[in-house]
């Protein structure tokens, strides 16, 4: 005879023997697909596991940090990776298998390793340097010609981000009163979003290439977890592959993202940004009054060798017209006198 179940007396059955089988907590491997956080503060996660060849899924589980539990994980987790809870990493979690008859499945989450995700993220930005070097990009933005004078700046960043207008204000403050020409292509950030967004203002400035010098990407302030977007693959490749030279300013203080090793430069702040194309236009400015003495001194070395040549040749010549002269005095002399006697003879004659 087959056996029947109602539906409630099924869950039920499961639920004992997950209890049976997980009396305890387990640490689970997984991904975050998805994370939101409720107005009470309650954090709902979808967590999956890909195949490692195919990359598709291949198991899918919810999970929930309740709020009182949440408030210590996140900043602990956020403060030791540098990195948001957010989905697209991998995380290892302490978790509570529960079973509910009307809800089902569900994983309770009360502890969590960040050491594994720093080691996975790790991994994860060695994979996507070698890509870009096995492709030939990495190093393409720096092999890049850096412009005599920069003077003509594309700018990346928040239109409302203090980094941008400590970057003006350095630029446009500075004490040689240099004239600097800025254009801002406004971006997000930080975040999920960043990552497009940033393409997409690079495109519009690919849009006017033979405008601009260079291209600045600088954000003021945050958290190092805000700026995992710039460890990116594809954010990275554009950089890397852009016909302008691109300077970073994003304040990475602990680490160096990928976006910053395949820049053309590297800085720590927008007023750093500033101040080395500042300095650009200085060392332009040095070499050509450098250039200027350098001109000067061959001219008056040329004028004084020529001076001295005159002056030689003055000694020399000077002398021999005066010799000549008093030669031709004589002849003139004699010559004279030879015919005050020519005409005293004609005149006894007569």
């Amino acid at each position: 005879m087959i056996q029947k179940f109602t539906l409630l007396e099924l869950n039920k059955d499961i639920q004992e023997k997950i209890k049976l089988n997980f009396p305890n907590e387990v640490w689970v491997v997984a991904e975050i697909s998805e994370l939101n956080v409720n107005r009470n503060g309650h954090c709902y996660i979808e967590l999956i596991e890909k195949d490692v060849i195919t990359d598709n899924i291949i198991s899918k589980a919810r999970a929930t940090i309740w709020a009182f539990t949440y408030r210590m994980l996140r900043p602990y987790f956020e403060n030791t990776t540098g990195h948001q809870l957010s989905p697209g990493i991998k995380i290892l979690v302490q978790v509570n298998i529960e079973f509910h008859e009307l809800y089902g499945l569900s994983l309770n989450i009360t502890d969590i390793d960040p050491n594994y995700t720093i080691g996975d993220l790790a991994q994860k930005k060695t994979e996507i340097l070698k890509k870009l070097e096995d492709e030939g990009v990495l190093h393409m933005n720096k092999e890049i010609s850096f412009p005599t004078v920069p003077q003509k700046i594309a700018i990346i960043s928040s239109d409302s981000s203090a980094g941008y207008q400590d970057f003006i204000n350095q630029l446009t403050n500075n004490s040689f009163e240099y004239k600097f020409y800025t254009k801002l292509f406004p971006a997000v950030m930080q975040g999920l979003q960043a990552e497009e967004s940033i393409i997409n203002s690079l495109e519009k400035i690919y849009e006017y290439e033979s405008f601009f010098d260079v291209v600045v990407i600088i954000r003021g302030g945050g958290s190092q977890s805000d700026l995992s977007c710039f460890n990116n693959y594809l954010l990275a490749a554009n950089i890397a592959q852009f016909p302008l030279p691109v300077i970073t300013g994003i304040g990475h203080d602990k680490d160096e993202s990928i976006v910053d090793i395949v820049a053309y430069k590297k800085l720590k702040t927008p007023t750093a940004v500033a101040e080395f194309l500042i300095e650009k236009v200085s060392e332009f400015e040095n070499n050509l009054n450098f250039l200027k003495e350098s001109i000067l001194d061959i001219v008056a070395s040329n004028i004084q060798d020529q001076k001295t040549k005159l002056a030689q040749l003055l000694a020399i010549i000077v002398p021999s017209i005066k010799n000549n002269i008093e030669k031709s005095n004589s002849q003139l002399d004699f010559l004279i006198e030879k015919l005050k006697n020519g005409i005293s003879q004609l005149k006894k004659q007569e």
